[in-house]
């Protein structure tokens, strides 16, 4: 499977429905949210990425999040079962475009419930955390589909906020990085750097040492351009209004088991 391709589907006309659990409802404007979508996707092909549309899901509010609906190690798609009900109707769609860009499948069964965006790859080692949204059997069979290729898989906390990858992202050398009042123990991590502001704990890593980042996080973003990062920051508001930031917009598939 060619590296750099990302799954991403385009934002449906009732995204001000979607579901939020941590912070309180806000107007949301799907117009403006369509164009920072189209935004989002320009910077990844800028940076080199190709990208597959998953089917439209205009009757998923949440359908956008594409990076709910499946998690991929090496060349396995491991499709999702959403904690919440109403996103399951989301992964149909994006199984068919995994498949199409050479993904073989495997799918988590019921009692299990996993979402993608509580799974953080670094190398080899896979974070899942268990909170809201994935529970104790969807990490088990995470664990039983992903450790036979060669994986680590570790389990990890989450209650302060929607999916583990909206407290804690990577940065290419490995470093977790999170803010702290968001992260339930950052002790798990070996190498942690604590970020100023909630969104500057999320980052795609685009290639080299460019980072897809949130505008809403220019103090993080200096940090790390201090560290010798090039971020790219896109305006992702309006999907921030429903606790998504910067990876939950694309499913990134890469040659083996680089960090996502």
């Amino acid at each position: 499977m060619p590296s750099k391709k990302a799954i991403v589907r385009r934002p449906s006309p009732r995204l001000a429905e979607g579901l939020v659990t941590h912070i309180e409802r806000s107007p949301v404007d799907p117009a403006l949210a369509l164009r920072q979508w189209e935004r989002y996707t320009a910077v990844l092909a800028e940076h080199g990425w190709e990208t597959a549309e998953a089917a439209p899901a205009d009757d998923c509010p949440d359908g956008v999040f594409v990076e709910d609906t499946m998690v991929v190690f090496r060349d396995v798609a491991l499709i999702s079962r959403p904690g919440a009900p109403s996103r399951r109707p989301e992964t149909a769609g994006a199984e068919a475009a995994a498949v199409a860009l050479g993904c073989s499948v495997q799918r988590i069964q019921e009692p299990g419930t996993l979402e993608g965006g509580d799974v953080l790859k670094v190398g080899d080692t896979i974070y899942v955390g268990q909170g809201g949204r994935t529970n104790a059997e969807g990490l088990r069979q995470l664990r039983a589909a992903f450790e036979p290729l060669g994986a680590r898989v570790v389990g990890v906390p989450v209650e302060k906020v929607l999916h583990l990858k909206s407290a804690v992202t990577a940065l290419p050398d490995g470093t977790i990085i999170g803010y702290p009042p968001l992260v339930d123990d950052s002790a798990i991590f070996t190498h942690f750097r604590p970020m100023p502001e909630e969104a500057g704990s999320h980052v795609v890593l685009l290639g080299g040492n460019a980072l897809l980042m949130a505008a809403s996080a220019p103090r993080s973003a200096e940090l790390l351009s201090g560290l010798g990062y090039r971020p790219a920051l896109v305006d992702i508001s309006e999907f921030e209004k429903l606790e998504g930031c910067v990876t939950c917009l694309s499913v990134r598939l890469r040659e083996l088991s680089a960090r996502s």
